[in-house]
């Protein structure tokens, strides 16, 4: 058993069953938007659970026995900024498996085939990652299909 580590990170969370997505970017980029687009879609064959949220904005990482989990720190807990609406009060689930980091980027940055896969070190573990335009409409379906493929349940 490994010792315990923790940090916050400037991110919103997500959550599809047990694995989670750590959305990054600067303030006002996209991270909430992205998530609430996330959280409003249906299940399907390739999603047959609910998009959850864990943490919007703020994200406590914890690793603990070489996995590294989600959680919302409390005073934040079930709040998603939507803006120009406010702060929405919505469900939130804790201690998720973070298997993903989506950085946003803009368009012209991303890749259309990326050449290798990769990686952010948070904690001291290799997460995968990849960049997402987050305001293109394919957007939430990007996220999630890269959070399937990281946890196993798709191949690329």
């Amino acid at each position: 058993m490994d010792d315990v580590a923790e940090q916050f990170v400037h991110a919103t969370a997500i959550a599809v069953g047990d694995t989670c997505a750590l959305i990054r970017g600067g303030s006002g980029t996209g991270k909430s938007d992205l998530a609430l687009r996330c959280l409003t879609l249906g299940s399907s064959s390739l999603l047959p659970e609910p998009v959850q949220l864990v943490a919007d904005d703020q994200v406590l990482i914890r690793r603990h026995d070489g996995l590294l989990l989600a959680h919302p720190p409390l005073p934040i807990a079930g709040l998603l900024e939507v803006r120009g609406l406010g702060l929405a009060r919505v469900p939130y689930v804790m201690g998720k498996t973070v298997r993903l980091v989506v950085d946003l980027a803009a368009p012209v940055d991303i890749e259309r085939l990326p050449p290798e896969p990769r990686h952010a070190n948070l904690l001291g573990l290799q997460i995968p990652l990849v960049l997402i335009a987050p305001f293109e409409a394919s957007a939430p379906q990007k996220t999630l299909l890269a959070l399937a493929a990281a946890s196993g349940k798709i191949l690329f």
